[in-house]
């Protein structure tokens, strides 16, 4: 009898130094291919999953369009069918504007400004105060590669002279204003369409960070390559907040570790890619 109660106090003692971790497993949809030199936002998604591992969560990643498009994934994040979105910033921009101003074309002067806006300045505090209504967070805004650039199919750009007559790929209507202001035109194409879009001639290039065409597979049309660092750009790792706030404080402090481990992989992933990120030059 006394061995049982030993054993039963035992027992009690390990359930309470067990670690508090979920018993569903947490679902990352990736928003890139999952390579780890090439893609920042991966390099975070890969971080982030591997501190909560370690802490004994499940974990699964989902690759890019397994779980829908952009729309569909926000509304599953929203919902709280999905905890982590790898997401387009204008996902969440689709609910509040104040998330564009992350997209701004010349408004950082390089990576460390925006760093400072986003982590010391408040600004995704504030984007977050907005956000919460629609059921989810910002975890962090991952880098992509350098400052936009701009790809074409068509002809060296060296001077503003050079856009004249060219159509670009826009992600919205303030990209379709910035290729205005530049002498060219825009037409807004979903980006699983941009390759259909290039060899058809239904845009003739775009603006995004210089290792895109070698993340996506385009460097088979694309042809010249402007470095206008028109955009420090980059991609945002969402959270839901139903999922969020149902975790104890234990690992909710597990999660934001990993937040912050995973935003220090990625900018270190970005000094040390950075250099080497020109796929493409124009004669």
């Amino acid at each position: 009898m006394r061995m049982k109660i030993g054993v039963a106090f035992v027992a009690f003692f390990v359930f309470l130094a067990a670690p508090d971790v979920q018993a569903a497993p947490v679902r990352i949809a990736l928003d890139t291919p999952p390579n780890s030199d090439r893609s920042g936002p991966y390099v975070w998604a890969a971080s982030f999953a591997e501190t909560l591992k370690s802490s004994g969560f499940e974990v699964r990643e989902y690759p890019r369009g397994t779980l829908g498009g952009e729309s569909e994934r926000l509304g599953q994040t929203r919902q709280g069918l999905l905890e982590i979105n790898m997401a387009a910033v204008r996902s969440a921009g689709s609910i509040d504007k104040l998330v564009f101003g992350l997209y701004l074309p010349y408004l950082f002067e390089d990576d460390d400004h925006q760093y400072r806006a986003i982590a010391q300045g408040g600004l995704k505090r504030k984007i977050n105060v907005r956000l919460r209504k629609a059921g989810i967070r910002i975890l962090a805004f991952t880098r992509a590669g350098g400052p936009a650039g701009i790809f074409n199919t068509k002809r060296p750009i060296r001077s503003v002279a050079d856009m004249a007559g060219l159509r670009l790929r826009a992600l919205d209507a303030s990209q379709i204003a910035l290729f205005k202001a530049w002498g060219a035109s825009g037409t807004i194409v979903s980006w699983a369409e941009v390759p259909h879009a290039l060899q058809t001639g239904i845009a003739d290039g775009y603006l995004n960070p210089s290792i895109a065409p070698l993340i996506f597979g385009h460097t088979g049309f694309i042809r010249h390559f402007t470095d206008a660092g028109a955009i420090i750009g980059g991609r945002l790792a969402l959270v839901s907040l139903d999922w969020y706030r149902d975790l104890s404080a234990r690992q909710r402090d597990i999660v934001d570790q990993a937040v912050d481990r995973a935003t220090a992989a990625n900018r270190a992933w970005l000094q040390h890619a950075g250099p080497r990120m020109r796929p493409v030059k124009s004669p």
